[in-house]
């Protein structure tokens, strides 16, 4: 083995030297498949638990004294955390260490889940209202934690696959995203409050020793880059204003879409919960395969993001529909073009984060796992402030205008973000042609030209 690969290797799982790195078939090395079932699991158990709240929590805390906006402000105040957890996380990833991240953080957040279980019992008002802010921060704290070591791990341990592994994981965090609200609006509905938090909470805090055993210890040297260097560049800025448009959109969903199915469609709990699979199942079935492309052909990953952030603008100008198509709200119509949102978080998801290392690289970061948690960091912080803007607007939006007036807004940031992203790579593909004859270099058509 060549010492150059080998040094890499163990930048990623303290390996000996007579240890296979690879198995014999030219598969994936035993450090990929842990840190694969590890990221894994962490997507999913994150996931389901983070989206149990969607059914029935909106509903609970007004019954408690929260109105529509304190609801998406509780929501709200999880991004905001999880914003700067991202941040501090992804900076000092080396310095704590990306295994002990991991663990501590799904700690963190099983725990919490826990105590949120409990709030029902708080006095209603501002006691109730004080606490769901409390808690919901520490876990946001705990999921940044998780979630930007095991991105960061999965991009180091796959370099030349990333859009296809993570674009692979996300059928967990789809899995998670599907349970989570059926799930959670059952056990809501069999047992009352308390149950769906203590469930899931327990299933979150068993991942605890089994990612202590299975996920690989990683080593590397910190980067002198920073997070301000980082957004200096066009393309990046471009990509987390992109990134912020897809998460509100989520976040806008969270908080508006259970009330707006019960109130107009007299839906229960459990069958809102069945709702959001309609944009869960789309979105975790397309998104393997259109990773795979995102690798396979890295130039078409621009389109990708602008058809994805079209789709996402058509699905909420229709999800209500917006007023002036003059088009009834019908069910079929939301689950449909929740289906539409789905597949477009897919398509503009997937190949956001190997854009965004392609850039870093090109401008001269160091190719190494303090690059990688910079950039994991950087998706989510930006993913975070759209989870704080989507259920803080849309609350907003929906108690002052209507759901769909509201859902129309959110659809057209995201074809802003479309737009302007679609503006630059097309711009610079135009640019090609004009550097190459600067630099003096002829296509093969011209160079026949000269020739003759």
């Amino acid at each position: 083995m060549a010492a150059d690969e080998l040094t890499e290797l163990k930048e990623t799982e303290y390996i000996t030297e007579d240890e296979p790195t690879r198995s014999s078939q030219g598969g994936m090395s035993r450090t990929q498949v842990f840190t694969l079932i590890s990221v894994a699991s962490v997507n999913f158990g994150s996931m389901i638990c983070y989206s149990i709240l969607a059914p029935f929590f909106p509903h609970e805390a007004l019954q408690k004294g929260a109105s529509q906006t304190v609801v998406g402000l509780i929501f709200g105040c999880y991004a905001l955390s999880n914003f700067i957890g991202s941040l501090i996380m992804g900076r000092y990833i080396v310095q704590i260490g990306a295994k002990l991240m991991l663990v501590s953080g799904l700690f963190v957040s099983g725990g919490c889940t826990i105590m949120f279980g409990f709030l029902d019992r708080a006095p209603s008002g501002s006691v109730f209202i004080s606490l769901c802010f409390i808690v919901r921060s520490v876990d946001a704290m705990g999921f940044a934690a998780a979630f930007t070591s095991s991105t960061a791990l999965a991009s180091k341990v796959f370099p030349h696959n990333v859009a296809t592994i993570l674009g692979s994981l996300q059928i967990f965090t789809g899995l998670g995203l599907i349970l989570g609200p059926p799930l959670g609006g059952w056990l809501y509905q069999a047992a009352g409050y308390e149950l769906p938090f203590l469930v899931l909470g327990c299933i979150l805090l068993l991942m605890v020793p089994f990612n202590m055993i299975v996920m690989p210890s990683c080593d590397a040297d910190p980067s002198e880059d920073s997070f301000i260097k980082l957004l200096r560049l066009p393309k990046v800025l471009l990509l987390c204003f992109f990134i912020f448009t897809f998460s509100s959109g989520l976040g806008f969903l969270d908080t508006t879409l259970s009330l707006f199915a019960m109130d107009k469609f007299h839906l229960s709990p459990s069958h809102v919960g069945l709702i959001f699979l309609a944009f869960s199942l789309p979105y975790c079935l397309s998104s393997p395969l259109l990773g795979f492309f995102a690798d396979k052909y890295p130039d078409v990953r621009g389109w990708f993001l602008v058809s994805g952030g079209l789709l996402m603008a058509l699905g909420f100008c229709f999800l209500g529909p917006a007023p002036f198509f003059h088009l009834p709200s019908q069910l079929w119509l939301t689950i449909f073009m929740l289906s539409v949102n789905g597949f477009g978080t897919g398509i503009g998801i997937t190949p956001i984060l190997p854009e965004v290392i392609t850039s870093a690289y090109e401008q001269g970061f160091v190719n190494g796992l303090g690059t990688l948690g910079m950039v994991s960091g950087l998706f989510g912080a930006c993913w975070s402030m759209g989870m704080l803007y989507g259920p803080m607007m849309g609350g907003l939006l929906t108690q002052h205008l209507t759901f769909e007036w509201a859902a129309f807004i959110q659809g057209g940031l995201s074809g802003l973000a479309a737009t302007l992203l679609g503006f630059y790579y097309l711009t610079e593909r135009l640019k090609k042609p004009s550097d190459a004859q600067e630099n003096g270099i002829t296509t093969p058509g011209e160079e026949t030209a000269l020739l003759a």
